[in-house]
């Protein structure tokens, strides 16, 4: 599984964890709820700048974001 996935599936649990919607996200992190949902999926490489935003919507550092995400080389 592709790390971007895996981020994805780490935010989706991150949001239910706290009950929130996409929605509820979204507003937090002052983005497009559209944008959550594509993220959560894996169909998005969200820059830095929207990491931080989700991490201090979350109430996070951003390590924890990526807290037990890994790479497979060559994947």
């Amino acid at each position: 599984m592709k790390a971007q996935e895996q981020l994805g599936m780490r935010i989706k649990f991150l949001r239910k964890e706290r009950g929130w919607s996409q929605e509820d996200l979204a507003l937090e992190a002052n983005v497009n709820k559209n944008y959550i949902c594509d993220l959560e999926n894996g169909r998005r490489n969200p820059s830095l700048d929207i990491l931080e935003r989700i991490s201090n919507a979350f109430g996070i550092p951003l390590s924890v974001l990526f807290k037990g995400i890994e790479t497979i080389p060559g994947i």
